[in-house]
């Protein structure tokens, strides 16, 4: 059997893998990254590039007063307070340093920054994320201490007689492969969105959602580490994000109009949900509607305020793809929708009153987003619906782990010599999410990981 060697196993070729293997480079250390797919990348690359940064100097430039506690307060409001705390003073207490180390490698940033999910202030900095991974990847094949393995997948997780975890089995081009990691093995493999069997077992109410995630999102990791007894956290909270067209296959993002102003409404032509929560809440909130489906009802001031270079907020592509249904009047537009027209009225007209008293009575809705933006009247032909239905991206939810990325199995403990980022692990999140967390952990975690794993005794 082919064997190899390194300071660092890392399982998983996205954003949190090599984030940590360049971290483990540059500190002197050997790294080995397994990746299964032919191409490096994963849901990293998919994502919407929205990174959660606080404090940042892009903010400060545009005058957005922004802080490491305003970020964990939006955090532990956003998780609807079952966010692991311990993670959320980590992420915080690494972010800013994070940005800095992203933009000394030459990672470029959008100058444009909006609020997003649960965020209170704009906070969304924006990447090209397949760029960014290609260019964590270049980063760490210029230290020279790097090697990179695609087409490998790792199949068990490997002990020594101590019970640390040492290595792992893995399998290319059909022979069987022994890795290993004398200073730690790193899962980050990504979540179990294109697992069925997984999804069904811990999200049966996604059964109609949309699912997107990286192909190899099968939920390997997570399997490899329950069979040492790893714990998990958040599997209740798997939700669809709100917001994705159910028949564009052009577009893997969600089109998030309602956080720029619109309201949602099912096929009765009625509101049902307060617009400026998570987009996640809102997936929920939408598969509960008839036939899980939903319209996005905006106007044209709406529509001109959306944001080209955020993916999510990027109206004007949409509306050149053919995505939106346009009208000269709301009756018009609730026939082309085929929703009650008199329904439709009535709900616009009722939510415009509310913008007007400065109340929305039947929701609670008072900003566009989180605590970010006042309501906007819809009064302003033509207008416009964006089908809409929810999404699986990410399954933000996995492993146990505490502050230093260590794996924790169902006895409270760490299991010795496994670490963890990224997709793979839960706690971060919650009840709900915040855009640009998932990214940002990945990058955060991967980084304290990789310092953690450095801290072992014993290079190989």
């Amino acid at each position: 059997m082919d064997a190899l060697r390194a300071d660092l196993l890392v399982i998983g070729g996205g954003a949190a893998g090599f984030a940590a293997a360049l971290e483990a480079a540059e500190a002197g250390a050997s790294v080995l990254v397994l990746e299964k797919r032919p191409e490096i990348g994963g849901s990293s690359a998919m994502s919407g590039g929205c990174l959660a940064f606080a404090g940042t100097d892009l903010q400060r430039a545009q005058g957005i007063e922004d802080s490491d506690a305003l970020l964990a307060r939006d955090l532990r409001e956003v998780g609807g307070g079952d966010a692991d705390e311990a993670l959320i003073r980590a992420y915080v207490a690494h972010q800013l340093d994070t940005y800095g180390w992203l933009r000394r490698h030459g990672q470029r940033f959008s100058p444009a920054l909006e609020a997003s999910s649960g965020q209170s202030v704009p906070r969304v900095h924006t990447v090209d994320p397949a760029d960014m991974v290609r260019l964590l990847a270049a980063r760490c094949r210029a230290t020279g201490r790097v090697q990179l393995l695609t087409g490998t997948a790792a199949k068990r997780l490997l002990r020594d007689a101590s019970g640390r975890v040492v290595g792992a089995l893995a399998e290319r081009a059909g022979r069987d492969l022994e890795a290993r990691g004398a200073r730690g093995v790193l899962l980050a493999s990504g979540g179990f969105s294109r697992n069925p069997e997984l999804v069904r077992r811990f999200a049966p109410e996604c059964e109609h959602a949309v699912f997107i995630g990286g192909e190899g999102n099968v939920g390997d990791g997570l399997r490899m580490a329950w069979a040492l007894g790893a714990d998990f956290r958040d599997m209740a909270h798997i939700k669809g994000t709100f917001g994705k067209h159910p028949t564009d296959e052009a577009n893997d993002h969600s089109c998030l109009c309602v956080y720029k102003g619109a309201i949602a409404v099912n096929q009765d032509g009625k509101r049902f949900v307060d617009e400026s929560l998570s987009y996640k809440l809102l997936g929920a909130a939408c598969l509960r509607q008839p036939y899980g489906a939903a319209f996005q009802i905006l106007d044209e001031p709406i529509l001109r305020s959306g944001d080209n270079q955020v993916r999510i907020l990027d109206f004007e592509r949409r509306l050149e793809e053919g995505l939106f249904i346009r009208a000269d009047t709301l009756e018009e537009l609730a026939r082309r929708i085929e929703v009650p027209p008199e329904a439709l009225a009535r709900t616009v007209a009722d939510y415009n009153a509310s913008v007007d008293a400065g109340k929305d009575r039947e929701f609670g809705r008072r900003h566009l987003v989180h605590t970010h933006g006042a309501l906007r009247r819809i009064e302003t032909p033509p207008f416009y619906a964006y089908p809409s239905t929810a999404a699986v991206y990410g399954t933000y939810c996995g492993l146990r782990v505490d502050a230093a990325m260590r794996v924790i199995d169902v006895f409270g403990a760490p299991i010795e010599g496994l670490l963890a980022a990224g997709e793979v692990v839960g706690g971060l999140h919650g009840a709900a999410y915040m855009t640009g967390s998932a990214l940002g952990k990945a990058l955060v975690f991967g980084r304290i990981a990789a310092r953690t794993a450095l801290r072992a005794q014993g290079a190989g």
